[in-house]
């Protein structure tokens, strides 16, 4: 499987931290708003 990996900007990267810390959504529900990999939320 050879792909292209994503690059996310600083700015998305921020957006989707702050949404975590603020925890009104669980880890699954940004998973899916963002279209992420919940451990790119995690980590």
């Amino acid at each position: 499987m050879t792909g292209k990996r994503k690059r996310y900007s600083a700015e998305f990267k921020a957006k989707v931290a702050l949404e975590a810390i603020r925890g009104e959504l669980t880890v699954s529900q940004l998973v899916s708003k963002h279209g992420v990999h919940q451990t790119l939320i995690n980590a």
